[in-house]
């Protein structure tokens, strides 16, 4: 297919996965009643408004609190678009206003509305908080994809053939060294680390840096949009979400760059609300200026809307003056805010957003000479073109041997939406892709398994880590097999997902007694982390459940987190516990075949690894069958008839 094509193609595919992920919103809060709703966590209800201020950027923010149901499970986070509701009896429809979550902390919600008033029902009780279907991010790939496939004699379409023709279209590593540029990152950088930066600055139209686990990606990346920017003035940095970014704005931030977060305040960590569009432009000179301008206009709109509909010709003629004064003022408030967003702007040298968010009505009309894309092989293709739309050149990184993009459509998934830019790149362009070699994060052997499996056994251990173990006398991986034994998975008939009750509890009881050989006080001192794993939802339920209820590890609860894979992309723990669940006599072992998953749980751990698992249904998957073997052949293996019951 031509570069055209396929992305007609990929059009129409973002068109089925939006189908999809609409109708699964439609099933899950749209046709559902209200007591359905509250019962799979898509809404909050009722919750008590606990208080209302002017937060961020000068946004009305509110604070809810749920105020039954405390413990159950939700669908809430940091960032989602929801829709505040009244359902107060004698209304004669349903009384909304939207918004976008700020932050959640147990049973409360902090969510700044899209309104500049609070709504008069606020006060009539009976508050709910609903989960909303992001049109947005569709509308703006669709879009981005459209002006791609049009794309004719510009930089656009010299990319598009670059990424996705069918020719090597130009010559991709021709601009030379300007000699100072890289000896300034050499005492950073280890050698991987420095031939990427090499090819980023050498690169004329697209470069990728592949970063395995604990490899120094976001180092190495930083020193790269640090020595971008010292060259070109200024760089647009984009990531898919808008955690990836905050995590790069405290990098650049950290590194002496002047950041500037293009973005919803409620989407920002509160670390990165500092470098938001909003919170500069309070800071800035001109700002009461601004805010003077405002309020008076909101004074004359106010006064204007004391006259009744019943008035002669002096109070209409007082009324229409008002209002026009008003106009002009606004007038003058929206040219000084433009004046300041522009000099904020022009001063920046890292703009950082998510990649939908490179389509802000604030870059409107810029261009940049690079932009940066961070976990590129989380990102949909459509996402990406969204900045890259922006840039003469583009520079990504990533590493597609750990998660894949979420997609509701499993057909599209099948017929290549899942493949990102980032696989198609480095598959065209090898010659242009840099893998960093050495890891800074796990004990050599639990990194061992990883480095053969996905990374031609190119990884190294770095001398500080290579040898990191719990206790000198601990084996650093353990894989604890319990075929034979008699615990069989089951099927949760309403989510459909999978647990297995009999391993989850031989789990908690194998971290109990790690615990209990350390002893209580060794763990909280040293502040050891732990993290338990299993790619199941209906198994993380039970694994909470079970640790909650467990008197030896009720006091480590801030140290030890327990969630599914997904959850976990990014982080690092001292230790790691792996839930498989799967164990069936046709030894299916469904989604443990995205083999990346599994890739993803292992290389969180730092100084122990745990699995747990029945090598009778893994091992029918050739990736788990070489698993067993590895784990045989260092001495890591143990049978679950061991342990004590």
């Amino acid at each position: 297919m031509t570069a055209r094509e396929q992305l007609q193609k990929t059009w129409e595919l973002i068109r089925s996965e939006r189908q999809a992920d609409l109708e699964y919103y439609r099933q899950k809060v749209l046709l559902r009643s209200l007591h359905q709703r509250i019962e799979e966590g898509t809404t909050w209800y009722p919750v008590r408004l606990r208080s209302d201020y002017i937060g961020t950027g000068e946004r009305l923010t509110i604070e809810v609190e749920r105020t039954a149901r405390l413990e159950a499970p939700h669908t809430f986070t940091s960032g989602k678009s929801v829709n505040v509701f009244c359902n107060a009896s004698g209304k004669p429809e349903k009384q909304h206003v939207s918004g976008v979550i700020n932050y959640i902390r147990d049973s409360v919600m902090v969510i700044t509305l899209n309104s500049e008033e609070l709504p008069d029902w606020m006060d009539d009780g009976q508050l709910g908080v609903d989960v909303m279907f992001d049109e947005m991010t569709y509308r703006e790939m669709e879009l981005a994809l459209q002006k791609v496939i049009k794309a004719e004699d510009n930089r656009v379409a010299d990319l598009r053939e670059i990424l996705l023709g069918s020719t090597m279209s130009a010559a991709t590593h021709a601009q030379p060294l300007t000699g100072h540029q890289l000896p300034m990152a050499s005492s950073v950088l280890n050698n991987s680390q420095l031939e990427a930066l090499e090819k980023v600055v050498r690169a004329s139209d697209v470069a990728f840096i592949h970063g395995p686990p604990g490899t120094g990606k976001t180092t190495t990346l930083t020193e790269a949009i640090r020595l971008t920017a010292k060259e070109e003035g200024q760089v647009l940095v984009c990531a898919p979400s808008n955690a990836a970014v905050d995590v790069l704005v405290e990098k650049l931030d950290e590194a002496g760059l002047n950041v500037l977060r293009i973005g919803h305040p409620a989407r920002v960590t509160e670390r990165s609300l500092s470098k938001t569009m909003d919170a500069r432009i309070a800071q800035h000179v001109h700002y009461p200026e601004l805010k003077s301008l405002r309020k008076r206009m909101e004074q004359l709109k106010g006064m204007a809307g004391k006259y009744k509909k019943r008035f002669g010709h002096h109070e209409r003629e007082q009324r229409r003056l008002l209002y026009e004064e008003a106009r002009l003022l606004k007038a003058d408030a929206d040219l000084l805010e433009f004046h300041i967003i522009t000099e904020l702007l022009n001063q920046t040298q890292a703009i950082c957003c998510t990649l939908v968010g490179a389509s802000h009505p604030t870059l409107r009309g810029r261009k940049y000479q690079t932009v940066f894309i961070d976990e590129a092989a989380q990102a949909l293709e459509p996402a990406c073109w969204i900045a890259m739309l922006r840039a003469q050149r583009v520079i990504l990184a990533g590493d597609h041997q750990q998660l894949p993009p979420t997609i509701k459509s499993h057909e599209a998934a099948k017929q290549g939406l899942a493949t990102t830019l980032f696989e198609k790149g480095i598959a065209k362009h090898p010659s242009m892709a840099s893998m960093l070699r050495v890891q800074y994060r796990m004990h050599e052997k639990i990194m061992a398994f990883s480095s053969r499996q996905f990374y031609d056994g190119q990884l190294k251990a770095h001398e500080s880590v290579a040898a990191w173990r719990l206790r000198p006398y601990h084996a650093p991986v353990e894989f604890i097999d319990t075929a034979g034994i008699g615990y069989a998975e089951k099927q949760d008939p309403e989510t459909l997902s999978r647990y297995n009750e009999e391993e989850a509890q031989a789990l908690i009881r194998h971290v109990e007694a790690l615990v209990e050989e350390l002893s209580m006080e060794s763990w909280l001192e040293e502040k050891i982390t732990m993290g338990i794993i299993t790619p199941y939802r209906a198994q993380v339920d039970r694994l909470v459940a079970l640790a909650e209820a467990s008197p030896g590890l009720e006091p480590l609860h801030k140290l030890i987190t327990i969630n599914t894979v997904d959850a976990f992309q990014g982080q690092e723990r001292d230790v790691i516990a792996i839930s498989f669940v799967r164990s069936n006599e046709k030894s299916e072992v469904g989604f443990l075949a995205d083999i990346r998953r599994t890739n993803v749980a292992m290389t969180r751990a730092r100084k122990k690894l745990i699995m747990m698992g029945d090598s009778a249904t893994l091992a029918a998957h050739p990736f788990y069958a070489d698993l067993v073997d590895f784990v045989q052949q260092e001495g890591f293996y143990r049978s679950a008839f061991e342990l004590p019951q």
